[in-house]
């Protein structure tokens, strides 16, 4: 069983899946989860198992902002204790289940997973970009049958767009006029693409009337365990994109969330969002419809790729120079769950980040 990070936020659920009145299930990284809101609208996590015969709560009944487990009826608060069982006044001390700390933001609930007295909301990373007025964008949620690291390898190696998304997004461009530069502190990675000077893609050409060439850029940005934001977009070439005068193209950003689910399944969230064009609703539409072409492309990769690594799990892989950021990517992961099997509790400080998306 794959030895996840623990003190880490994860993103569990969008905003609108947790509905007022009902209980809601999910397994995140191998534990079982019920999820509601109380009376005042917050989202309360509890281990989704009775203490009693671990039947899940998620088959019992919201009364108030308690749980009534639907096996034998132990009454739990929103904090995990158990406050009546039926037949006796006495309760055992144990009787609770375990709760965890719980955020929304982003149009997102997220959950730590590790030790609550570690859980600081200021080490939820910036997806900002899904709540400003300056931009727009549209989400959505994959379930994957794999395991993440693969959507991160995907991710952090955009050379696949010439190949899985030629259709929409990709062009050889993306391999063979590509000035790359690989970048690694402790517990990120970053990776900058420039192709200067070449044909916008498909998807480009509809969001924008570019007469001629353009200058495009790809800035992707890891935080483990799963985060992974990418910064793009193309200006007509020879405008100063490359300096940071971006006027007169297009501005994306491509935001992923990628939750484990169990060891070999993923719960993949993501968001398309664009800046400006707020009178467009058409060009949002565009642009996410397009983009969920090549995610459900990747999607079939991802579920190909574990069948084939389910069959022969030691066998190794060929690495090549695009594969760099990736690599990067899982030796920090590496790092960090061998650092907690050896007892390290200590988390990822968000603004102890070197590198941001420019």
């Amino acid at each position: 069983m794959t030895n996840f990070i623990k003190n880490s936020w994860y993103v569990c659920a969008s905003s609108d899946e947790i509905i007022s009145g009902k209980l809601f299930e999910r397994i995140i990284i191998n534990e079982p989860i019920v999820f509601y809101r109380k009376s005042d609208g917050s989202v309360t996590a509890l281990e989704n198992r009775c203490c009693h015969r671990h039947y899940p709560l998620s088959k019992g009944t919201l009364e108030g902002n308690h749980v009534r487990c639907g096996y034998h009826g132990f009454l739990y608060e929103c904090t995990g204790t158990c406050i009546e069982i039926p037949g006796q006044e006495v309760i055992p001390r144990n009787a609770k289940v375990q709760h965890y700390p719980t955020a929304e933001r982003y149009s997102w609930v997220w959950i730590w997973m590790g030790d609550p007295e570690l859980a600081d909301e200021k080490n939820i990373p910036d997806y900002h970009w899904m709540s400003d007025p300056e931009w727009r964008g549209k989400s959505d949620r994959f379930d994957v049958k794999s395991n993440y690291r693969l959507i991160v390898q995907n991710l952090l190696d955009l050379s696949h767009l010439a190949f899985v998304h030629a259709s929409t997004i990709g062009t050889r461009a993306v391999i063979d006029a590509a000035n790359v530069k690989f970048e690694r502190e402790d517990n990120e990675v970053r990776i900058s693409r420039w192709m200067i000077n070449i044909a916008p893609p498909a998807t480009y050409h509809k969001l924008a009337s570019f007469d001629g060439n353009v200058d495009r850029w790809q800035i992707v940005h890891f935080i483990p365990p799963g985060f992974v934001r990418i910064y793009g977009g193309a200006c007509p070439t020879g405008t100063g994109a490359p300096d940071g005068h971006r006027v007169g193209g297009l501005e994306l950003t491509n935001l992923h969330a990628i939750t484990p689910e169990t060891d070999r399944t993923t719960h993949y969230f993501w968001s398309q969002c664009h800046k400006g064009m707020l009178d467009r609703p058409d060009i949002t539409n565009v642009l996410f419809e397009d983009v969920l072409v090549a995610f459900k492309e990747d999607h079939r990769l991802f579920e190909a790729q574990q069948i084939l690594i389910d069959m022969d799990p030691l066998r190794s892989t060929v690495n090549v120079m695009n594969d760099a950021g990736a690599l990067h990517a899982m030796r920090i992961l590496d790092r960090l769950e061998g650092e907690q099997a050896a007892g390290g509790v200590t988390p990822i400080g968000v603004n102890d980040l070197k590198f941001g998306l420019s």
